[in-house]
């Protein structure tokens, strides 16, 4: 199989599953929920169907709460729990590239640029006689740094 192809296979696998897990399997999980939910056990309980004597009506009124009630929790996730902070612990943790630069422009461009400006500064600093111990103390950090991550190496 050429790169090409097999790159574009990956790639189809990628969107199905997003497709498939994020926006399909929502919308019928939903639909399937409200189906479940009205003919087992609506439909077989005498007083919830005088409440909701059709489909439609159980359905209107269930998207009519559910919705803002999902929205308050998706909110309260985000921005109220310690859950969302956690997801995202998780993920910087588990992800190689938060240590590490990524290969491409980062390695071939941004990096020896950051290197190069490095020198240029405490050049132009010794120069002037505007350098210090700790300025030099971090120059010489933070180009450990850059060059650790051109070897490919974590920080």
């Amino acid at each position: 199989m050429s790169r090409m192809l097999r790159r574009l296979a990956f790639r189809s696998w990628v969107y199905f599953r997003m497709g498939y897990a994020t926006y399909l399997v929502f919308i019928l999980g939903i639909v399937s929920t409200l189906i479940t939910v009205y003919y087992l056990a609506i439909n077989n309980i005498p007083s919830l169907k005088h409440i909701f004597p059709s489909f439609t009506l159980f359905s209107v009124i269930s998207v009519m709460i559910g919705v803002p009630t999902a929205v308050a929790i998706g909110y309260v996730h985000y921005k109220k729990s310690g859950a969302y902070r956690s997801e995202v612990d998780i993920t910087i943790e588990a992800n190689p590239y938060y240590f590490k630069s990524t290969p491409g422009k980062e390695m071939l461009v941004s990096l020896p640029l950051s290197i190069f400006m490095l020198d240029a500064i405490l050049a132009l600093s010794k120069k002037l006689g505007v350098d210090t111990p700790e300025l030099t103390s971090e120059y010489k950090r933070l180009r450990e740094l850059n060059e650790k991550l051109m070897k490919g190496e974590n920080i």
